[in-house]
């Protein structure tokens, strides 16, 4: 909403400038313009406004998801990335200073690189840019080095996300039919403990879960679940997850903190 607000902001000054150049070429007395704010004949006007139509572009209203992403491409590819480097530029638009965010990218295939992000971040957004957080990146096969935030809600930034996880062994292998083809269902953690294996910067811990579908008499069912340092505060005794388990093996379970939809 606000972005198309300030794109029909751009557009008005836009012809406001146009009549301005229009009435300066012609000769056209400028002390009886037709333009608001110009029938001094002063020049000063102009020199705010042609001020204006140059920042707004600036600010991504021309960006269809807004400054650190860009529009897809026919030869993108998505994969995780993990923050290695948080720097601030010096820049700070409308009050939200602007950072270069370094990645280290882990693509389904190939050798991990290091990309770069330019964004605008809130105080709020700072919080969760901690060093190892992770973040879907799209990069193209072309130029893999120049990187740019996808959209985690996005139904193919998700399942190539699930690719990865299952091409890294980051979901057990007796869990995979679950994970993406099963029922989903509330469910609360009775135990939790590490196994002390870790792979790509997360650490497996082993579950016990009350899984409790609606209508139906609830059961327990133990699994094991990779997860970021940053996820661990969620998966304690007690805590509530989302259980994904096939009808005729109800005790082959996957979980997720937040729930998804399987396709």
């Amino acid at each position: 909403m606000v972005r198309n607000l300030l794109r029909l902001v751009w557009l008005l000054l836009s012809a406001w400038l146009i009549v301005w150049v229009l009435e300066g070429l012609f000769g056209i007395d400028q002390r009886h313009s037709v333009l608001p704010f110009q029938g001094d004949g002063s020049s000063r006007p102009a020199l705010f406004i042609g001020v204006a139509w140059g920042i707004l572009p600036m600010l991504g209203i021309f960006s269809p998801a807004g400054p650190g992403r860009r529009r897809p491409r026919p030869d993108d590819r998505i994969a995780v990335a993990r923050v290695i480097a948080v720097d601030a530029t010096g820049t700070t638009i409308n009050d939200v200073p602007q950072y270069d965010i370094f990645v280290r990218v882990t693509p389904d295939s190939g050798e991990d690189f290091i990309g770069q992000l330019r964004m605008l971040i809130t105080p709020d957004e700072q919080s969760s840019l901690v060093i190892g957080a992770p973040l879907p990146v799209r990069f193209s096969s072309m130029k893999p080095d120049a990187v740019a935030l996808a959209d985690p809600l996005d139904p193919a930034v998700r399942q190539s996300l699930l690719d990865w996880r299952i091409a890294k062994g980051l979901i057990d292998p007796r869990q995979v039919r679950a994970r993406t083809s099963g029922i989903t269902s509330p469910a609360d953690i009775l135990s939790v403990r590490p196994t002390g294996k870790r792979l790509e910067g997360q650490s497996e811990l082993a579950l016990t879960v009350l899984i409790s579908p609606e209508g139906q008499t609830p059961w327990e069912a133990e699994t094991t679940l990779f997860a970021y340092p940053q996820a661990i505060g969620r998966l304690q005794v007690g805590s509530p997850v989302w259980a994904m388990y096939r009808r005729e093996d109800p005790k082959t379970v996957a979980i997720t903190i937040e729930k998804e939809t399987v396709a």
